[in-house]
């Protein structure tokens, strides 16, 4: 079998439940030597992470830590051995700093609403298009709603980001396998092919035509957490390179945008911003743009429950502000955004 046979195989896997990546705990005797040998190789592959990649692929981890950590409202039993315990034991800690300052909900409850907010749109857009969508996933990180989402079983899907990224992906799924004391995680999707390429070069469009993407089906473009990371050049690009398949299908895109003042919390690590991608979308050929922001009736799932609460304050002043009248901080808005393109828009293109 080739490696791009094996890569576009359907697989089943075991995936660690979160206790036993947090505290290594399970049986005794012979399987609890098997757990041990298997933690022992998941912190061996990890221990190359925080050695070998830089801190924007390893928020990757971090996502999955934070996951992990929301488990029960995520659902996603892969998040615990995607992440790694460093990242799990790094998050709890913010988290537990958070709730010190009284702004327990910020860090991982954002993580929990922007994955349960893709989830729902995921699902939705699959029954909106017939069941039967590609679903590319770009910038993929440890995603794993192949596994996850039972929406997706008459999907193809696609997964794509960094060689080394997705190569250590699969050796951490594949490593958990010998632990006998891990939950079964099944493919939920159809198929899934994972395409090693740079979403910041030109041809990476190509590149996923040649690993079975066909330009002339429905597709559902997920851009979950990437788009702030890429510089304005590449973003610009990739949202082009997404309009421009409505040709001749329905096109859904489901993205996350920071504004301007959020992009400022990391200058080295975020660069792409907008105030308004609502305005933006729909001026490179984009239609029907849905903004929300977390606290909205459609991005809260019961989990903004502290009185403190920062996104609910956030969601109630006008977009326009651009400091927060109660004590001068910049309002630092994270939006979640769903647009549609159909064959017949004719949208004109537009300087922005």
């Amino acid at each position: 079998m080739s490696k791009e046979e094996e890569e576009r195989e359907k697989v089943t896997v075991e995936a660690a439940s979160e206790i036993v990546v947090v505290n290594g705990s399970g049986g005794g005797g012979e399987e609890e030597g098997v757990a041990a040998a298997w933690e022992e190789g998941v912190r061996a592959l990890h221990a190359r992470v925080e050695a070998e990649w830089g801190p924007v692929m390893q928020s990757a981890c971090q996502t999955a830590a934070a996951r992990a950590l929301w488990g029960r409202a995520v659902r996603d039993p892969a998040a615990g051995v995607l992440a790694g315990e460093r990242f799990l034991a790094a998050l709890r800690e913010r988290m537990r700093r958070d709730e010190e300052a009284g702004a327990r909900e910020v860090h991982g409850v954002m993580i929990a609403v922007r994955t349960l907010w893709f989830d729902a749109r995921v699902e939705a857009a699959v029954a909106r298009l017939g069941g039967a969508a590609q679903v590319v996933l770009l910038g993929a990180g440890m995603d794993a709603r192949a596994y996850r989402l039972s929406c997706l079983k008459e999907c193809t899907v696609f997964e794509l980001d960094f060689p080394e990224l997705l190569e250590m992906k699969s050796d951490l799924l594949h490593e958990a396998m010998s632990s006998a004391n891990n939950q079964k995680l099944t493919m939920m999707a159809k198929s899934l092919t994972r395409v090693p390429a740079d979403i910041r070069d030109g041809d990476w469009i190509t590149k996923l035509q040649s690993y079975g993407y066909v330009p002339e089906r429905n597709t559902i473009w997920v851009l979950e957490g990437i788009l702030y990371y890429l510089h304005h050049v590449h973003a610009m690009q990739v949202l082009e390179t997404i309009v421009a398949c409505r040709t001749s299908v329905h096109t859904v895109l489901l993205a996350d945008f920071m504004n301007k003042n959020a992009v400022s919390l990391s200058r080295a690590m975020y660069h792409f911003y907008h105030d308004s991608p609502d305005l933006l979308l729909p001026s490179i050929g984009f239609s029907q743009v849905t903004l929300s922001q977390i606290g909205d009736p459609q991005a809260h799932f019961g989990l903004l429950s502290h009185p403190q609460n920062l996104f609910d304050k956030l969601r109630r002043l006008p977009r326009s502000v651009e400091t927060n009248p109660e004590d001068g901080t910049p309002c630092c808005r994270l939006y979640l955004v769903e647009a549609s393109a159909f064959p017949d828009d004719q949208t004109t293109k537009q300087d922005i």
